[in-house]
């Protein structure tokens, strides 16, 4: 906790996340020690906490209740219940809960003035996202799993594993509440930690969680130096537009792949839509080596990618006739290009 705080430059007002699982109550006591000192290597702190009620099981009212008497026991203070609405967003309930809860997260940590807000994430955590990650043939992104921070988001416990959480509660004499959804094998995550990392330790032997939270920590560093590498190069090569934005395709197509899918990815973002998969992104890059104008391919988020040759692009400039269209031909290459174009556009949906 100490190291986590110190690596967030030590904010004043810190908020824990608890759901009261054992992993976020042993956050929130090793949160209250500090707290109860007041200083975190002579820094004054101060720690808020909040519970977050999804309200997809019966009777998660009282067990939200529960935790937050749990945390104001413990001394933290104010202690505020958020209760959600977890819409369905196409992409599985879990990362629904997910993003309601962040969301809810960020809303209490503004509203009380906390710098910082703790989770109760653990080594154990980590190497099944690891595992995850490989099993849906996820990229660099997915496999560096989870970060120990990342903007006001800190997860001190990335280091623990899950029993070791379990002691500190045992030892605090904290009364956890264990959800019935880690063990409900209509989960990937549940079947997961219940029936496949036991198999792996037990035939791969011991340190397999170890092992893959490893992995994790030596590919974030890949993946930041990619991903800050793909921003420069997209920010250079962008071309943006009343109704989305395109990019020289022939700078696209002499990218490294792993820049070029990344710069694709991005130029979908940047208009609107969701990261791609890599099927979707495959399909979008092969785009660069039709023949003609080419597309649409559609990506997640309403948008469509697709190719403009030069010779529509040239048919295009003398059709509009002037002194702009004669430039266009020497222009530099921020201007306009001597080749196709990548088009990103976003559709609105029929809601929309």
């Amino acid at each position: 906790m100490q190291n986590a705080l110190a690596s967030a430059g030590y904010p004043e007002r810190v908020l824990v996340a608890c759901s009261g699982g054992p992993d976020s109550l042993a956050l929130a006591a090793i949160a209250a020690y500090f707290a109860r000192r007041g200083h975190v290597d002579g820094h004054p702190v101060s720690v808020a906490g909040v519970v977050v009620d999804h309200q997809l099981q019966p009777g998660s009212a009282e067990v939200a209740a529960r935790a937050a008497e749990t945390l104001r026991e413990l001394g933290l203070s104010p202690v505020e219940v958020r209760t959600v609405q977890v819409a369905s967003t196409g992409f599985g309930p879990e990362a629904a809960a997910r993003d309601a809860r962040h969301a809810a997260l960020e809303s209490a940590a503004d509203d009380l003035g906390c710098q910082a807000i703790l989770l109760g994430h653990t080594l154990d955590d980590q190497a099944e996202q690891v595992l995850l990650g490989l099993a849906r043939g996820s990229g660099t992104r997915s496999l560096a799993g989870m970060r120990p921070f990342r903007g006001r988001l800190l997860r001190p416990f990335l280091g623990l594993r899950r029993e070791e959480t379990l002691e500190i509660c045992d030892v605090e004499e904290l009364d956890a509440w264990h959800d019935p959804s880690n063990a409900d094998p209509a989960f990937a995550r549940s079947r997961t930690r219940v029936e496949v990392m036991p198999v792996l330790e037990e035939k791969l032997g011991p340190g397999v969680a170890e092992s893959l939270a490893r992995t994790a920590a030596i590919l974030q560093q890949d993946a930041d130096f990619l991903e800050d590498l793909a921003n420069e190069t997209y920010l250079s090569l962008v071309q943006r537009t009343d109704d989305g934005a395109w990019l020289p395709e022939d700078a696209v197509r002499d990218l490294p792949a792993a820049l070029r899918f990344r710069v694709i990815a991005k130029a979908a973002a940047d208009v609107g839509g969701q990261q791609p998969g890599y099927g979707r992104l495959q399909a979008a890059e092969a785009l660069l080596r039709r023949q003609g104008s080419a597309g649409p391919v559609e990506l997640p988020g309403h948008v469509s990618v697709y190719r403009l040759s030069l010779s529509d692009l040239e048919q295009e400039r003398a059709a509009s006739g002037g002194p702009e269209s004669a430039a266009s031909a020497t222009a530099g290459p921020r201007e306009a290009v001597r080749c196709g174009k990548l088009v990103f556009r976003h559709q609105k949906s029929p809601q929309q």
